[in-house]
């Protein structure tokens, strides 16, 4: 048995733990072993369904591993234990996040403001610049929605067979379409994946939004400028007839672009750096408020009843906030569009990230983390280097878990204390995931978002591949700004 050659973290010294006797091949076996029980358990297993426990559970098996190997280092259980409590309490402000944000969700569609949103964005289509308006369109939803995958099954068929309509090719259709839909889902403080990812990095919702901007924000101007570019190229032919959606969302909803308002009030509580929780909780009231004006019948309907009282009132908007509701419209493939989870919508994604620290814990007190970190700035000593691994950390899980959320997960947990030794600022590591591992999820026939999103939209991933813009040049533009040292923030001395 080997010696114990620990040294634990101070509050002082927020250092990972070293454990000299550990080798690098100990250090990354339960890494290789958990990326092999992810991949069977995607791949041959549960499919697009391995999230909803299955993935979980095979996070904690990872970290059983990787017990088993602190044991042979005699590194004691109750070091393992106090390793996993610190990571879950460093979280306790993302999963607060999370549930603020299921419940804004709920709010934002009872009021109508999720659905003016779509309806006024809905109405920028144009033949020529057909493609260009879906990337738009496909923005607009995903943001309000904070879901990829709801815009593409829901407006992203009906843009499919509007672009069969006119003659565009299926491909180029739907790679416009997941081009949006995937920078709306970076961008949307609504989006699990945006949430995860400063996370598991260590940082803080808006800040990570915020610096996502400087690289996502010139790849959807230059995706744009080609969809254009392509849309004046090519031949249409016939209108894109879109009355029936406007009508399903008119007749279902009060339409009123005074709902602006909220959002707007949320982004300048925002812009005035206002705490997350309580821009996210004055967002989901201002909507519960808007709900119970512009929207009195949903909410009564919600709530089981027949007329809006005191008591209906809060009974609809409570639901909305907690629990999965759902307005109907005339048109079937709006309806999945109109439903939100709540905040009860959110606990899968509050499961994986408790595994995930659990996971990432037990590593920790090992001293695997720091092993692995140790060899990675060896391998890879310059700045550049450091992102150049997260990112072909980031496809490569893609590839093999075949999920883009083990894809944020692992190489969060296992380069957060390696870009920290650089000193650099964890919205560094926290955009390098989404840039690398949020997009290029969908690039990949077998993993669940390429096979979810060839599925829905009836297009194969080969089709679309080229067309995704967005997604595949994002790891490309996230390498440029590395490379060139262009915003890389530094660790900031408190």
């Amino acid at each position: 048995m080997k010696s114990q050659n620990i040294t634990p973290s101070t509050p002082e010294n927020e250092e990972i733990i070293e454990n000299k006797e550990l080798n690098i091949w100990e250090a990354l076996l339960p890494v290789i072993i958990l990326v092999g029980m992810l991949f069977y358990n995607v791949s041959f297993a549960f499919g697009d369904d391995a999230l909803s426990g299955s993935n979980q559970f095979i996070l904690l098996l990872g970290a059983a591993v990787a017990a088993i190997v602190g044991f042979y280092n005699k590194v004691s259980y109750k070091q393992m234990m106090e390793e996993v409590a610190k990571n879950v309490k460093s979280t306790t402000g993302a999963l607060l996040i999370l549930l603020m944000v299921g419940s804004l969700a709920g709010t934002w569609l009872i009021s109508g403001i999720i659905p003016t949103m779509i309806y006024y964005g809905l109405q920028i289509l144009n033949p020529t610049i057909f493609l260009a308006a879906c990337i738009i369109i496909c923005a607009i939803i995903s943001i309000a929605t904070g879901s990829s995958w709801t815009t593409s099954a829901t407006v992203g068929i009906a843009l499919i067979g509007i672009g069969d309509t006119l003659g565009i090719s299926l491909g180029m259709t739907a790679g416009a379409v997941i081009s949006g839909a995937y920078f709306g889902d970076k961008m949307s403080p609504l989006s699990d994946t945006t949430n995860l990812a400063p996370a598991m990095a260590g940082g803080e919702l808006f800040a990570h939004i915020k610096y996502m901007t400087y690289t996502t924000v010139p790849t959807i101007i230059i995706t744009l400028i080609i969809f254009i570019i392509i849309g004046f190229t090519i031949d249409t032919s016939g209108t894109p007839e879109i009355s029936e959606q406007l009508n399903a969302i008119n007749n279902a909803f009060n339409i009123t672009p005074w709902l602006f308002i909220v959002p707007i009030l949320v982004i300048v509580l925002i812009i005035k750096k206002t705490p997350p929780l309580i821009a996210l909780l004055a967002g989901t009231l201002l909507g519960a408020i808007a709900a119970i004006i512009a929207q009195p019948e949903i909410v009564t309907n919600i709530a089981g009843s027949t007329e809006l009282t005191f008591n209906s009132a809060y009974i609809g908007v409570m639901k909305a906030m907690t629990v999965d509701t759902s307005v109907e419209t005339t048109n079937a493939q709006l309806n999945d569009l109109f439903s939100a989870g709540g905040m009860s919508g959110m606990l899968g994604t509050i499961w994986l990230i408790v595994c995930a620290m659990v996971f990432g814990g037990v590593m920790d007190a090992i001293g695997a983390l720091s092993r692995i970190s140790k060899a990675l700035l060896n391998l890879f000593d310059t700045v550049f280097g450091l992102f150049a691994s997260t990112v072909v950390s980031c496809l490569a899980l893609n590839v093999t878990a075949s999920d883009q959320y083990l894809a944020i997960v692992v190489p969060g947990r296992m380069y957060a204390n390696a870009f920290k030794e650089k000193g650099l600022a964890p919205e560094n590591l926290s955009r390098t995931l989404e840039d690398s591992g949020t997009v290029t999820s969908v690039l990949v026939p077998w993993n669940t978002c390429g096979a979810y999103q060839s599925g829905v939209l009836g297009v194969p991933v080969v089709d679309y591949f080229f067309f995704a813009i967005f997604n595949w040049m994002s790891p490309f533009m996230t390498l440029i700004f590395a490379a060139f040292r262009i915003k890389i923030k530094q660790l900031t001395s408190n």
